[in-house]
């Protein structure tokens, strides 16, 4: 009963807090409005100037500068915003973008989203449940569903336009006191004897403003102009998407992503409203046929088209027809961060990998998670080189997620992209074959592709498990010198596509990542 009373005590006070400060914001707003100025933008404009002017003795003015209003980015604010930092986030376009990709979240990531407070922005946007896959090779389907069991009915992918779904999480962070969210180019950030101490950026006024705050997050997505200064960069264009969209197109199997393992490489098919169907025909290396001069259009008709299943020809035929086809490149990056006191980078400005598998919102959902138990204990960002000490084993902590994803995706591009090596065609058929099998077969898999179950032994075992099984496949019922040969090459081909991909991620942090000094390393104290 006491401590009833208590809580009752506590929200009173919350409730007249909220009060006061209700009544300070309606003021405030009703003096603008007076003043003829209405605009939100502006608003928030005039605010963030104000803030930056006004001197407020050695307290910093903000806590913690953000590059980037993505999916990273606005995600992170919330999370700041709502432990209590102060926020300031640097946008260059606040208008609502419009992207082919960045539309599937993994069931994985849809529970990082709930964990972080932010699961009503998947809420209002037409965005649709995925309950798995299907695949399609030579006239053959399978069906594979997430590993579910045990969650609640809420839990499954949701695919929807990446941009409605980027504004629903600006929105929500901007709704927080302590964020500040403004359009700005940024121009550069600023350093002082080695340590990052704000950055450089212009208005939409053209004014050019500097800011300073004891960390800086670097979310500038995957064209980032900044991360030079804090990684070595290591970016790879394996591939290129072409996309359409299919109106009023009936899916095969409704509630599920569709990969078609076609001829050069897999096409794609997922839905994004209750009425569009996103289609991303995958195009090995950095170039694709024109599409101004209709050379896009004249080979998505002759060479994709006939590829796929029959109740998908017509709707994608209607919509190569009817135009608007968009590319961009696929890129991949491995994240080797170079430790910079004051600054830190997040999202695909750090690390990236092959969309295939949609992993990336999953990858930053997880790294926002991990950051925020790791500064949950500090008071502040005052001391940027004890800061950035202890923030190395944020690289090592986020690894056993981040490198599974990345590495599945990575493999499972090389393995699903035809080849005329006989061997390379013998494991694109054993993985279809494997995963067509039900059961743990294709649970673990999915598990490890979903964000469900992100263990780097657990991928190993699997991808070998699928080797094997290509080999037994070549080896029944009896073997031949030919097959020996092929299954002999079969497995060094899997070594080479995984090992490299692993190598890159870093074999200690990926599978004893508790084996890194760093991990242990304690906040720095007040």
């Amino acid at each position: 009963m006491e401590q009833g009373l208590e809580c009752r005590g506590w929200w009173q006070r919350l409730e007249f807090v909220a009060a006061v400060a209700s009544l300070a914001v309606a003021s405030v707003l009703l003096w603008r409005l007076k003043s003829g100025d209405t605009s939100r933008r502006k608003l928030s404009a005039k605010v963030v100037d104000a803030r930056l002017e006004v001197p407020t003795g050695d307290e910093p003015r903000v806590d913690a500068i953000i590059v980037g209003a993505g999916v990273a980015g606005a995600a992170l604010a919330y999370t700041l915003g709502k432990d209590g930092r102060r926020v300031l986030v640097l946008e260059r376009d606040l208008n609502e973008p419009d992207r082919i990709v960045g539309e599937l979240l993994q069931p994985g990531g849809y529970l990082k989203l709930v964990s972080l407070g932010l699961a009503d922005c998947v809420d209002g946007i037409d965005a649709q449940k995925v309950f798995g896959y299907a695949l399609f090779k030579d006239g053959r389907s399978a069906k594979v569903g997430y590993p579910l069991e045990g969650f609640s009915d809420d839990v499954a992918g949701r695919s929807f336009h990446n941009g409605r779904f980027i504004q629903k999480l600006r929105e929500k962070a901007a709704s927080l006191a302590t964020v500040t969210l403004k359009q700005a180019t940024v121009l550069g950030l600023i350093e002082e004897n080695g340590t990052v101490t704000g950055v450089r950026f212009k208005g939409p006024d053209g004014s050019q403003i500097q800011v300073h705050a004891p960390l800086t997050f670097v979310c500038d997505g995957c064209f980032s102009n900044l991360r030079r200064n804090l990684c070595d960069p290591q970016v790879e264009v394996p591939s290129c998407f072409v996309g359409l969209v299919l109106e009023d197109c009936v899916l095969p199997h409704t509630s599920h992503g569709h990969v078609v393992l076609a001829d050069p490489s897999p096409i794609l098919f997922y839905p994004i409203s209750s009425t569009e169907v996103r289609c991303l025909v995958d195009f090995p290396g950095q170039k694709v046929p024109t599409i101004a001069n209709g050379d896009m259009a004249k080979y998505l008709l002759t060479h994709v088209a006939p590829q796929l299943p029959a109740q998908l020809k017509q709707p994608f035929i209607n919509a190569v027809e009817k135009g608007n086809i968009r590319s961009m490149p696929n890129k991949s990056m491995p994240a080797h961060p170079r430790p910079t006191p004051g600054a830190l980078l997040m999202g695909d400005a750090f690390n990236m990998r092959h969309p295939l598998t949609g992993g990336g919102m999953t990858v930053a959902l997880s790294d926002i998670l991990v950051l925020q138990e790791m500064l949950k204990p500090l008071h502040d960002f005052q001391d940027p080189s004890a800061l950035c000490d202890y923030l190395q084993a944020f690289y090592t902590r986020r690894k056993p997620v981040a490198s599974t994803i990345n590495t599945l995706a990575g493999a499972l591009y090389r393995v699903f992209c035809a080849s005329p090596d006989e061997a390379m065609k013998e494991m694109r058929q054993a993985c279809f074959d494997y995963l067509s099998l039900g059961g743990v077969f294709s649970s673990g898999p999915v598990a490890l592709l979903s964000g469900l179950n992100p263990r780097p032994l657990s991928l190993v075992t699997h991808f070998f498990a699928v080797a094997l099984y290509g080999v037994g496949r070549l080896m029944l019922p009896f073997p031949s010198i030919k097959s020996m040969w092929i299954s002999a090459r079969l497995i060094q081909g899997a070594s080479m596509i995984i090992f490299p991909i692993i190598k890159a991620e870093g074999v200690l942090q990926m599978f004893f990542p508790r084996m890194v000094p760093t991990y242990h390393r304690s906040p720095p104290k007040e």
